[in-house]
């Protein structure tokens, strides 16, 4: 039986305290060792997946650097369509393919805008986006494997609804603190560990002062 959606792959660099940014929005916690594991994680799904705060925040163009390899299908999550022209992966997206997944809330000159930049507009939601209409969507595009590298509230959206497969967490010799900084999920959260989902840790690996976990689920 084929699944109804990509296999979905969750990874992030935190601090020890849970943060994966500091209060100002300063993100950058990967030593040049583990952003070289993680292009090649990169390298070997079908796409890769943010929200829209983090291309106003960090404006990656999420393709792959150090390694050898093909640059995923980039998807940004933006139900109003408001992600600014000016941003890389706009201005990328004639050359990598970009998809960005809104709601129903988005306008018609935005719409116009995307598309006339390059941008594959898929309409998912009234006033959100429907995750798992658009991952339904993604597969029947033939995206097998997923890639998130969302903020706090991506993550939390994923997991909450039970989309993700596999969790990959790099703990970073730092410590952040700061009841604004950014966790590695956001949201409301589960009201009782019964409702949380259970990981099963299937590898630890060192990368000189950090530490690698693979979890899955």
């Amino acid at each position: 039986m084929v699944k109804s959606r990509p296999h979905v792959i969750l990874s992030a660099a935190m601090s020890m305290d849970g943060k994966i940014a500091t209060r100002t929005g300063n993100s950058k916690l990967s030593s040049k060792e583990d952003l070289i594991r993680v292009h090649k994680l990169r390298a070997s799904v079908d796409a890769i997946l943010v929200g829209k705060h983090t291309v106003m925040i960090d404006d990656p163009l999420l393709t792959v650097k150090y390694v050898r390899g093909k640059n995923p299908i980039r998807i940004i999550l933006d139900s109003t369509g408001s992600i600014k022209s000016t941003s890389k992966i706009i201005k990328t997206c004639k050359t990598i393919p970009t998809i960005i997944a809104v709601s129903e809330k988005i306008t018609q000159k935005n719409i116009i805008r995307l598309e006339r930049e390059g941008l594959d507009v898929i309409k998912c939601g009234q006033n959100k986006i429907n995750l798992k209409k658009l991952l339904h969507i993604l597969r029947k595009k033939n995206i097998k494997s997923l890639l998130v590298e969302g903020g706090g509230l991506t993550n939390w959206s994923f997991i909450k609804d039970g989309f993700v497969d596999e969790i990959i967490v790099t703990i970073t010799p730092y410590v952040l603190g700061g009841s604004n900084a950014v966790s590695l999920f956001q949201g409301k959260g589960f009201d009782k560990i019964s409702n949380a989902p259970l990981l099963t840790l299937k590898k630890i690996s060192r990368v000189k002062n950090e530490l690698v976990l693979h979890y899955t689920i």
